[in-house]
């Protein structure tokens, strides 16, 4: 495993935190996942709007199938076996008006949850590898919301776990440095 270094100014959870795929297929408490979602909603938002909706299911629940059908094939092939999978969509408007940051802010909530989960011991690894038409379908999202992505949550297993084109790719990843993200003025890169 590689070893992530950072300022030692910077909250070691941040540092600590990364996003596996292979997951052991433990059933997770309903009771964890609410201390997790409940991580998620202390998240800024504007207007305090809070536009981040989750739709979620466990292992056990026939909805899983489902939420695991609305995922590409590469991702359903190591998701299966997370405890809980969850999609994350945002409302598009606040009242009348549009909300300009509504994705941002489901952002927010999705960091605020996978470290929540962290925390509690659950590792989770957000997913843009969806099928975008078939989660609007299996989750009922109603025009107006958006989704946004999708998640797999539960405790780490070993590499040996996964598909062997994966095994090589399960380890912590580093962080470009923040002179190439950041830059005083005007844009620069």
């Amino acid at each position: 495993m590689t070893e992530r270094t950072a300022s030692p100014r910077v909250v070691s959870l941040f540092v600590e935190r990364w996003s596996p795929r292979s997951f052991d297929e433990s059933a997770m408490p309903q009771e964890d996942l609410e201390t997790i979602l409940e991580g998620a909603t202390w998240a800024p938002s504007a207007y305090n709007h809070q536009p981040w909706r989750f739709v979620y299911a466990h292992r056990a629940d026939p909805a899983f199938a489902d939420l695991l059908s609305a995922l590409v094939p590469f991702n359903q092939s190591w998701a299966k076996d997370a405890s809980v999978l969850l999609f994350i969509i945002s409302e598009e408007k606040m009242g009348e008006h549009d909300n300009h940051t509504h994705s941002f802010d489901a952002g927010a909530a999705w960091a605020q949850l996978a470290l929540q989960a962290h925390a509690l011991g659950y590792r989770a690894h957000g997913m843009s590898g969806v099928d975008w038409d078939r989660a609007r379908e299996v989750l009922g999202v109603p025009e107006g919301y958006r989704v946004e992505a999708a998640a797999a949550i539960g405790r780490q297993a070993p590499a040996e776990k996964l598909p062997e084109g994966l095994r090589e790719r399960e380890v912590k990843s580093d962080r470009k440095p923040v002179s190439a993200v950041a830059a005083s003025g005007k844009f620069a890169w």
